[in-house]
């Protein structure tokens, strides 16, 4: 997820370390903060693998800056990301949000529209937070009025995604 998050603002523009920082902690952050000892090092593994460049400017008061640009490579890389998200990109809500707000970076409406296809699968098939046994439990089954709230606003965020899911693959499809 930090690594396609890396990608995904530097094919927007190139940043500095900081700025990139600040725009992954405002999409991810209230579910995962990012450190810097754990973007750095990611930094370091794209550039290390031609996907990234840095280059130094000088700071207009503080020390030289490093300004990181997205190569061709990168741009591949993060296309075929896009197009072949992992299934847990699609299954996890907070890596789908990450791929969400890049797809539009995969210029290929049929694949795009493949990508949400695979996402729509998921959420159609029945699934809950509790079971009895094998079989999912709804909302109205549950006594326990917060496990009840949770999956009543589950199911309303679920409808929402679901419809717009379908609303965008057939504005995909044309």
């Amino acid at each position: 997820m930090l690594e396609l998050a890396i990608l995904g603002f530097l094919y927007d523009t190139p940043l500095h370390g900081y700025e990139l920082r600040k725009r992954i902690t405002a999409l991810t952050g209230h579910v995962k903060p990012v450190a810097e000892s754990t973007l750095y090092p990611a930094i370091k593994r794209l550039e290390k693998a031609g996907l990234l460049a840095r280059a130094t400017e000088p700071g207009a008061v503080a020390a030289p800056r490093h300004v990181l640009t997205l190569t061709e490579d990168g741009r591949q890389e993060l296309r075929r990301r896009l197009a072949e998200p992992a299934q847990g990109d699609l299954t996890d809500e907070n890596r789908w949000f990450t791929v969400l707000a890049f797809l539009r970076h995969l210029d290929d409406a049929p694949a795009q529209a493949a990508v949400l296809r695979r996402r729509l699968a998921f959420l159609e098939e029945p699934a809950s937070f509790f079971y009895d046994g094998d079989r999912p439990l709804r909302a109205e089954e549950l006594d326990d009025p917060f496990r009840r709230g949770l999956l009543t606003i589950a199911r309303a965020t679920s409808r929402a995604e679901l419809s717009w899911l379908r609303e965008t693959i057939g504005a995909l499809d044309g």
